[in-house]
């Protein structure tokens, strides 16, 4: 997907002066259900409906979704709205009922991006379409298998892409149901800046009250749009009801996000902002020269274990330095989230170092 002068901007056709917002269930329930929810909706920015029909859940015996059934509660939604209409497809027979029945955009889940194998199904079966495709991150923060998802759509001539950034699944405690990991889609958007980003922060919070925090700091990203569970009754919503707002909720967040200019015109900002930056640079290679100086005496470390035949891995050392760090980084304004994760990365760099020596 090197060459992207192909790709076509669907969101211009869309002709919006804000950013796309796509709002509704997580999964639909019953057909009043949609159609309320389309309708507490068509006057707000939300210009497509969003809702699961086929529901994949992690263990069975939960709710699946009501199947097909479904899709014409969406149909009749966009006959009484003139909202556009969105769901998730997960293969093939999926992609071809929901064109049927007259769905605008597709997405395609994070539990089908992880198999090459369903997303080139799922490609083939949306070959030449007009209709934008949205492949939300798979589950683990790799970035190549995303893009690889998206490429075997533009190779089977589907060029109204798009991509959804929905958090990635950790085994480590956080108050977020999937980490954001910010700079996997920055990364992304920096490579193919004509990509539609979308984020999804329902599934990144799991928590309605982190919603609008998620939101916006996607707007200080240069995201392209929303995708928000939405409900009018969230509490007894039959799935992810915890992270589900109201569309009066929703219609408010969008007053009160503030969609940030890319570029300042003001002389002293832009001065202010260089002057600012300048001091970054500088404080990013005093960085780099002490954790090269901190590696260069685990060298040393791992030289003395090596002579003494001693392991490498020292757990209650470890957890000891990390408890400090932790500690003393929260009287520095530092999050415990973020200690964790740049001390996790150091560690694990200065145990190759380590490695290293002892081989040698």
């Amino acid at each position: 997907m090197e060459n992207k002068k192909e790709l076509r901007n669907w969101l211009d056709e869309y002709n919006l002066d804000h950013p796309l917002v796509i709002g509704g269930p997580c999964s639909a329930e019953t057909e009043e259900q949609v159609v309320k929810i389309a309708h507490q909706l068509k006057d707000s920015d939300a210009t497509v409906l969003r809702a699961g029909i086929w529901k994949p859940r992690t263990r069975p015996g939960n709710f699946e979704g009501v199947g097909a059934l479904g899709l014409k509660w969406l149909q009749r939604a966009k006959e009484e709205t003139g909202m556009k209409i969105a769901t998730e497809v997960a293969n093939p027979h999926h992609v071809e009922l929901a064109l049927e029945h007259g769905v605008d955009v597709l997405w395609i889940g994070a539990r089908s991006t992880v198999s090459p194998f369903i997303v080139q199904d799922i490609a083939e079966a949306c070959r030449g379409i007009d209709n934008p495709v949205l492949v939300k991150n798979p589950i683990n923060p790799d970035l190549s298998l995303w893009l690889g998802a998206v490429e075997r759509l533009y190779t089977c001539d589907v060029k109204n892409l798009g991509v959804i950034h929905r958090g990635f699944s950790t085994y480590e405690k956080t108050k977020y149901r999937n980490i954001p990991e910010w700079q996997i889609p920055i990364d992304l958007q920096n490579r193919f800046p004509d990509l539609p980003l979308i984020l999804d922060p329902s599934h990144i919070a799991g928590r309605r009250d982190l919603i609008f925090d998620l939101s916006q700091t996607a707007l200080d990203l240069n995201f392209d749009g929303l995708i928000v569970e939405t409900h009018y009754d969230p509490d007894n919503a039959w799935s992810d009801a915890a992270q589900q707002i109201t569309p009066d909720t929703l219609i408010q967040h969008m007053k009160d996000l503030k969609i940030r200019k890319e570029v300042g015109v003001d002389e002293a900002y832009q001065r202010t902002l260089n002057e600012l930056r300048a001091k970054i640079d500088v404080a990013d290679n005093q960085l780099l020269d002490i954790l090269s100086k901190r590696m260069k005496i685990s060298d040393e470390i791992g030289k003395a274990k090596a002579k003494q035949n001693v392991a490498i891995l020292q757990s209650k050392r470890w957890n000891e330095i990390l408890g400090k760090m932790i500690l003393e980084g929260e009287e520095k304004g530092l999050s415990e989230e973020f200690i964790l994760r740049i001390y996790k990365a150091i560690h694990q760099e200065s145990i190759n170092h380590q490695e290293k020596v002892a081989r040698s």
